[in-house]
Parts: structure tokens; C-alpha cells; sequence
């Protein structure tokens, strides 16, 4: 990576030192963006006066205050725009030792893809409200990050790679004022942006003024705690909220994100103390993905309007069935996960039709398998003898999918099935998946999701009343592969999991007279048989994204 940095220094009524910090800057051969945050006078005029293009010192004034955090991404923006790489942010108040300005370049020079920090050394200078407001921070970003390392992420003498911080910058809200510094490294730590630290002397001059407020920026920081120890427990289990100005175009916007270290959470928790101790441990993440979720807080409300409409119960759902939905879905994820680390008895599980399966089985024929996000398919295939489990390929459409089946395959290897990765199908994607179904291989493919692509391909098709997007890929491949197909649905029911297999063609035969019509009937009748299982118990449908868009606006 190539390493052209330049200096950012912001500043609101600091004026006494700039001259000296500006003068080391640029005998270190550093360009300056020097960010005037609203200063008063007498300030706003030597910060004025400190404008010096011509020798690289660039002065860029707000009118109204932005605070820190918003002057310094002010700077990166100009950074950015002139083509640097890097931005060496310094504080313009002289508390940083800038002798240590050449090792920190040396140190971002060999390691240009790294944030790199400057791990402040105080003397006795340093207030004891501080000291303690340091080491409370520390203790949180070490949560937050999951590092028993020390990590100083307040001190504002760094090296930040503008790659990561504008892609950073362009998906998700940072703190811009005093909860800046913090925000944005445990932020880019997230996103495995290297991290490299380098000591430096910290002193706090005689008469220097700090534009910290205590009550309201101490407030904010704490807030900031708040939300990072949240987000962070929900990528750690696998949610996501989608970055403010992010449009759900897709379900696939919307996918979970599974994590190795989550899951491992989850296992700590099963194992210390059961499958209740489990579900505790997901119901903050539960409750995170229901407050933040608002589409998907929107989509199960529509949701669960048109099923109580189709069972007749006229006073429609309460905001306490929003909750309730989300709280399913997270003992979904208990159930699946317990079923994928061999907790769950097979026996717990009633197969309605054990003896089509058996004959299935018996008969070494492939099959097609449609399911669904209704219920809990996952712990049907997680609690299959390793025979039947290693028949089955899933189709996936996103890399979420597959990556989180590699990192089940890392987490137990025994209970990992195959997923094949497609986004669309073509005579490669047959040609594979027929040689499994010829091996006896069951093909499993979603049945309630239309393509990644948007609205190619789709049949509408009734369902709760109204019409929605039905993917025809299922019907069209398994003309192709030319076996029998069968849906699988599993619903929580009494206490116990009861697994449904049920036939839905012996074969699928397209005519070449009018397919539209043949895979807009295959599609009905598909969506009949999923809202059958649906009304059995709509908690149990976790499609949170609007089901019945229009497939273009998806």
C-alpha cells in the first residue's frame, strides 16, 4: 500500500501552540489540513492568519461549532480529495510530544494498512478525574473489542489509513464530538483494520483550556459505551443493523451475519448452564434487533396483520406480537444452535411421515427439497443421522450463508452439511447439481425468497390474501434435474419440533407451450401449502423483510 500522509489538525480556541505544531509538522514533510471549529476571537484571526498554501497549510473554518469528531472528518474529506493515504491526526492544544512525529511515520510506513494510536505516557500533570476517566474506558473498549490488550483509544495523536475510514465514514454514524476518538477505532478494530501503538509523552501545559464539557460530553460517551457494547454482542451472535442511509432493496440486504467468536458465546453459555442460560444470553441480542430493526419491526407487523386476518381475529396484532416475534426468533436460534452442538434428542423430534422418508432413503432416488424460513428447518437437518446429512446440498444465494456453514464446519465438523453457492443458475449450476441428485443427493433450495438479482424470474402468487413474489428457480431446476420433489417444513408445536416431509411431484414437466402459466400454478400451490403451515403458528415465520413488494422495488 502506498503511505502519502498528511497532518489534520483540529481546533476550537486553541491558538497559543499552533504555530510551533505547525512548524514541526512541516519539517516532518507534512502537509496540513488545519480545521478552524468555530474558534472565537481572538483565535478565529491567528488561525487565519496561520493559511499558508502555498507552503502547505491549508485553513478550513466552520462558521457554526461541529465538534471534534466532525472537524477531523472534515479533514480526512480534504485528505481524501487531494489524494493522500493517510491522515496523522494531532491535537492542537500542545499536549502531544511531536519528537515522537518521526517514529510514528516510520511505524505507518511499515505498517500502511494499520491504525496506529499513540499510547500516552503522562507525568504528573495529568488530573485525577482524567486518569480515572481513562481507565474506565479502557475497560470498556477491552469489552467492546474483545482484547485483554490495553488499547488507549482517547489519545488524539494517530495515524488513520483513509481507505477504511471513508468506507467507514460512508456506512455507518460516528460520534462528532468528544466520543470521536473512541467511536471510530473500536470501529475500524470491527472491520479488522490493523492496530499498532507507539508510546508518546503527554503533558498538560500551565493555563491550557479543554473543551471537554463534563456533564454533557461524559454523557455522550456513555451513551457511546452503551451502543458499542450492544452492537458489539449482536455481531458477535450474528445480527446486524444496516448502516443509517443503507436502503433494504432485498432480502439479501437484510441477511444474517454469523461469527465464530458468537458462537462459542453461545456454546459457553449451553454448556455452563443449559439451554435456558442460552436463550439469556440472546435476548439482549434479541431485543437490540427489535428496537434498532425498524424495516424489519414493519415487516413483521404487516406480516402478522394478514394472518390474523386470514384466522379471522379481527383486533389485529399489539405491539406486545412485535416483540413476541422477535423473541422467536431468537429461540430459533437457541434451538439451532443446540441442535448443531448435539444437544437436542433426536427423539424430541416427531417425524409425521418417517415412512416416505425411509422410502426415499431405501430407494437411493435424489431428490429436490423446498423449504422455507417458516419454522425451524435448520434443527431438522442438524439433528439427521450422518447419513442422511451428508446427502444433502443446500443452495445458498448469499456469502452469509456459506460463511456461516464454514465456520459451523470450523466449530463441529461432524454436523456441517454442503452448501453451493449460486446467485443464479446456469448449465454449470445444473450440470453439478445433477450429478448429486443421480448419487442419491437431496437438493434443498428456499422456496419463499425471490433472486438476489430482483424480480427476473417470479410467478405471483396469493398468499394471506394477497399477492406476492414467488422465485421460479425451484420449479425450473427441478424440471431440469428431473426427480421427485418434496417439501420440508419443522414447527416448534407442544413443547417438541415436528418435522413435516410432504410430497409436492413426483416430477416437474414444463410445457413448452406456455411455461409462465405452469410455473405461476406450481408457484400457487406452493404458496397455499406455505400459508397452510403458517397459520398453524405465525410466530414462526421469520421473513423479516416486506414479503408482498412489488419484485422491482425490492
Amino acid at each position: 500500500m502506498i503511505f502519502k500522509p498528511c497532518a489534520v489538525v483540529p481546533s476550537r480556541n486553541h491558538a497559543a501552540a499552533l504555530p510551533g505544531i505547525l512548524q514541526r509538522l512541516r519539517e516532518a514533510g507534512l502537509p496540513v489540513f488545519l480545521i478552524d471549529d468555530a474558534s472565537d476571537v481572538p483565535a478565529r484571526d491567528t488561525i487565519a492568519a496561520l493559511a499558508a498554501p502555498r507552503r502547505g497549510i491549508i485553513v478550513h473554518r466552520f462558521e457554526t461549532n461541529q465538534g471534534k469528531g466532525g472537524a477531523v472528518i472534515k479533514g480526512f474529506e480534504l485528505a481524501d480529495a487531494a489524494g493522500f493515504t493517510h491522515a496523522i491526526q494531532v491535537d492542537a492544544d500542545g499536549q502531544h510530544d511531536l519528537r515522537a512525529l518521526p517514529s510514528l511515520l516510520s511505524l505507518g510506513a511499515a505498517h500502511p494498512d494499520a491504525l496506529v494510536l499513540g499510547a500516552p505516557v503522562y507525568d504528573d500533570t495529568m488530573p485525577l478525574a482524567r486518569k480515572l476517566g481513562r481507565w474506565i474506558t479502557h475497560v470498556w473498549v477491552a469489552i467492546e473489542t474483545l482484547s485483554p490488550r490495553i488499547i488507549d483509544t482517547m489519545c488524539g495523536f494517530r495515524i488513520y489509513p483513509l481507505a477504511p475510514v471513508m468506507a467507514l465514514l460512508a456506512e455507518e454514524r460516528i460520534g462528532r464530538r468528544m466520543d470521536f476518538d473512541i467511536d471510530i477505532a473500536v470501529r475500524l478494530i470491527w472491520r479488522g483494520v490493523p492496530l499498532s501503538t507507539l508510546p508518546v509523552r503527554v503533558t498538560y501545559p500551565p493555563g491550557n483550556t479543554s473543551n471537554f464539557d463534563a456533564l454533557r460530553d461524559n454523557w455522550r460517551i456513555s451513551r457511546m459505551h452503551a451502543r458499542l457494547v450492544l452492537e458489539g454482542l449482536g455481531r458477535l451472535l450474528g445480527i446486524r443493523r444496516r448502516p443509517a442511509g443503507e436502503e433494504a432493496n432485498h432480502w439479501s440486504g437484510l441477511a444474517e451475519r454469523g461469527a465464530y467468536w458468537g458462537l462459542r458465546v453461545l456454546a459457553a453459555a449451553y454448556r455452563l448452564t443449559g439451554r435456558y442460560g442460552c436463550m439469556a444470553a440472546m435476548l439482549p441480542v434479541a431485543l437490540y434487533f427489535h428496537v434498532t430493526g425498524r424495516e424489519q419491526r414493519r415487516a413483521s407487523r404487516l406480516f402478522l396483520e394478514r394472518a390474523y386476518a386470514a384466522l379471522g381475529d379481527t383486533h389485529g396484532p399489539r405491539w406486545s406480537d412485535g416483540l413476541r416475534h422477535s423473541l422467536g426468533f431468537a429461540q430459533r436460534t437457541v434451538d439451532t444452535f443446540i441442535g448443531w452442538v448435539g444437544g437436542v434428542d433426536r427423539n424430541s423430534i416427531e417425524v409425521v411421515d418417517q415412512a416416505e422418508i425411509d422410502r426415499v432413503i431405501a430407494g437411493g432416488r435424489g431428490v429436490m427439497l423446498i423449504v422455507s424460513h417458516l419454522g425451524n428447518v435448520e434443527l431438522s437437518r442438524a439433528s439427521l443421522d450422518d447419513a442422511a446429512r451428508a446427502r444433502i446440498t443446500l443452495l445458498v444465494h448469499t456469502r452469509h450463508a456459506e460463511n456461516y456453514a464454514r465456520l459451523l464446519r470450523r466449530f463441529r465438523p461432524e454436523a456441517a452439511i454442503d452448501t453451493f453457492q449460486v446467485t443464479e443458475v446456469n448449465p454449470g449450476t445444473v450440470i453439478a447439481l445433477k450429478e448429486v441428485v443421480e448419487r442419491g443427493g437431496w437438493v434443498a433450495i428456499a422456496g419463499d425468497r425471490t433472486p438476489v438479482g430482483g424480480g427476473e424470474r417470479v410467478s405471483r402468487a396469493k398468499f394471506l390474501g394477497h399477492e406476492a413474489a414467488f422465485p421460479q428457480g425451484p420449479y425450473i431446476l427441478a424440471h431440469l434435474l428431473e426427480c421427485p420433489v418434496y417439501l420440508m417444513f419443522c414447527l416448534r408445536e407442544n413443547g417438541r419440533h415436528r418435522l413435516y416431509f410432504e410430497r409436492f411431484a413426483e416430477r416437474v414437466v414444463l410445457p413448452r407451450g406456455d411455461k409462465e402459466a405452469a410455473l405461476a400454478a406450481l408457484a400457487g400451490r406452493y404458496a397455499s401449502r406455505l400459508e397452510a403451515y403458517c397459520l398453524r403458528d405465525p410466530f414462526q415465520w421469520y421473513n423479516f423483510f416486506d414479503f408482498w413488494a412489488e419484485a422491482g422495488a425490492r
